[in-house]
């Protein structure tokens, strides 16, 4: 019997999926999951080639849209969110650019939150307008703002939850429902979560979208990015990828195969991190407020609670003093990596205003809630009394 046949009747945990779902082993029988470094692939004869393109035969093709290690990868990852299918993408922007571009045409209409990413802000804001898409940016998180913001035309209600940096939470089942009665989609950007946190499929979204680049990875090695749900909708994702060509390198989908061996045991560590760390700037004079779904004080923490497992590894915070006092905090660390990725094994911070949101207008980030007092750290797996120390230095 074979690994997969294997897993067709195997019901195994989160743990163990992360582990071992997906992969078939070559001739060689292999223990870890082979890397297939080729551009194309050898067909027998011609008619099993022209089979193969047309796709009346199942079959590797042309890396460009067909390898067995990306194919492995988009399997372990779709077993993790409890989804049909994977598409696996070169970087997270480009899961989303395709999603956006396979599912939508001139004429129609996204939902947003305004509190997302500064790219996909970009994305939404200045280059789909080109193309004749719109997007309504939702102010608020209530879903009655959502609902208000509904056309015919509508066609994506999009949202990170936790959201990018100030970890605001959504609604997903409420969301949605909101969606589907207007004839729309729900999009979940899961980033800060990771499926060992959260699958918003479970609660009612038809795709999830990830920057494999972040926790999936998990020690910020590769770009990586994908898009999970039902076949129907995958196979159209699928059908722009083909064509246009974000793809996933296998050798980007080998390390994040390899990443989510530990993405479950990454995710409980340093959310137990992050938490302690919160806890320890809500007591710190020079910080005026903090932002943590984990947090009794953080406004959506009953929700947070209910659909995550916690409040994850994001901790962002405000200090007095706007971006001076801010920058002051950055640059007094020695042990927090400054750059603006998360999702590693090593602590990071950054300034959003003037780093991950940096080419939004300020109106924007006004809007948005992104004061120049806002830092954000993406919490790794040091000894928090570690991060707490390097911390100190800049904020007395």
């Amino acid at each position: 019997m074979s690994l997969a046949d294997e897993q067709a009747d195997a019901a195994w945990s989160f743990d163990t999926l992360a582990v071992r779902a997906g992969q078939e082993r070559s001739q060689f029988n292999e223990h870890s999951e082979a890397l297939y470094l080729t551009s194309s692939f050898v067909f027998e004869n011609a008619a099993q080639a022209a089979a193969r393109f047309s796709g009346t035969e199942p079959g590797n093709v042309y890396a460009r849209f067909s390898n067995p290690t990306v194919s492995t990868m988009q399997e372990r990852l779709a077993a993790l969110e409890g989804a049909e299918t994977c598409i696996a993408t070169a970087t997270g922007m480009a899961a989303i650019l395709a999603t956006v571009m396979s599912l939508m045409k001139s004429g129609e209409h996204i939902v947003s939150s305004r509190s997302i990413f500064g790219a996909t802000q970009q994305l939404f804001g200045t280059i789909l307008p080109r193309f004749g898409v719109d997007t309504d940016f939702v102010d608020q998180g209530s879903v009655a703002a959502f609902r208000a913001a509904m056309r015919p035309t509508t066609r994506l209600v999009f949202i990170e939850t936790p959201s990018n940096p100030l970890t605001e939470v959504f609604d997903i089942a409420s969301l949605a429902q909101v969606a589907h009665e207007g004839g729309a989609l729900l999009v979940v950007d899961n980033c800060f979560c990771s499926p060992a946190l959260q699958r918003p499929l479970t609660l009612g979204a038809d795709l999830v979208i990830h920057s494999a680049t972040k926790y999936l990875d998990g020690q910020g090695r590769v770009l990586g990015g994908a898009v999970c749900g039902s076949k129907a909708l995958t196979e159209e994702v699928f059908k722009f990828l083909r064509t246009a060509g974000p793809t996933l390198s296998p050798f980007n989908a080998w390390v994040i195969l390899k990443g989510l061996e530990t993405l479950s045991v990454r995710m409980k560590a340093q959310s137990a991190n992050a938490l302690e760390l919160a806890q320890w700037l809500e007591a710190q004079a020079d910080v005026t407020r903090v932002f943590y779904p984990g947090l009794a004080s953080h406004p959506q923490h009953a929700l947070a609670m209910r659909q995550q497992a916690s409040g994850g590894a994001i901790v962002s915070f405000e200090v007095k003093g706007g971006r001076e006092a801010a920058w002051r905090v950055v640059d007094h660390c020695r042990l927090l990596s400054i750059t603006a990725n998360l999702g590693d094994t090593k602590t990071t911070i950054t300034h959003p205003a003037s780093t991950t949101h940096g080419r939004i207008s300020a109106e924007a980030r006004t809007a948005s809630g992104i004061g120049e007092g806002l830092l954000r750290i993406a919490v790794g797996l040091e000894a928090p009394a570690d991060l707490k120390a390097d911390l100190a230095r800049g904020l007395g």
